[in-house]
């Protein structure tokens, strides 16, 4: 059982400079995590995504929660993208990462400001582009990390700031690995 103390809306508002420092122009991979099944992570050290299958092995491919209207996923989900500092500070332990559920977890500011929709950023040999979903905190990521943590990533500054992460759909298919750049282009 998972004992790691949640921290307070305070100590969460605290840490809001460092991820303030993330840099705005060439990023970094820091980790990638597929989701083959509800609820399993698996983290890896690259992957093939695909405008087709999304990231190879992940769940996206076989439905999500956002449909077309022939049932097939929605390509504006695809891929999900947290800033790493916001997901260490939440997590407290890189080793709980994977429990927010996001896919890409980049050294990037990923603001409205500077990744607005439509923006495409190029991730090792894969192109992706900024999508116009919201990207929210949910009631699982509130069980995982606090009901402050929901609040610190949901309030109007942190949907500004993207501290839940962002959607992006891929353009162009390709392979990224940990420690590859995040360009915009």
């Amino acid at each position: 059982m998972d004992t790691t103390r949640h921290l307070d809306f305070d100590e969460l508002m605290a840490g809001v400079g460092g991820v303030l420092e993330a840099p705005a122009d060439d990023g970094t991979v820091e980790a990638i995590v597929v989701r083959p099944r509800t609820n399993e992570r698996l983290q890896v050290e690259d992957c093939v995504v695909s405008p087709e299958g999304g990231v190879e092995g992940d769940t996206w491919a076989q439905g999500c929660w956002l449909e077309l209207d022939d049932g097939s996923p929605h390509p504006d989900v695809q891929v999900t993208i947290m800033n790493c500092r916001v997901t260490n500070l939440i997590a407290q332990d890189r080793t709980r990462w994977a429990l927010t559920g996001d896919q890409i977890f980049a050294d990037l500011d990923v603001s409205h400001e500077n990744l607005p929709i439509g923006q495409r950023i190029s991730i090792g040999s894969a192109v992706m582009e900024i999508t116009n979903q919201p990207h929210l905190g949910c009631k699982k990521f509130a069980h995982r990390f606090g009901n402050d943590a929901l609040r610190f990533v949901n309030r109007p500054e942190g949907r500004g700031l993207r501290l839940r992460g962002v959607y992006a759909r891929i353009v162009e298919a390709g392979k990224i690995a940990v420690g590859d750049t995040i360009r915009k282009i």
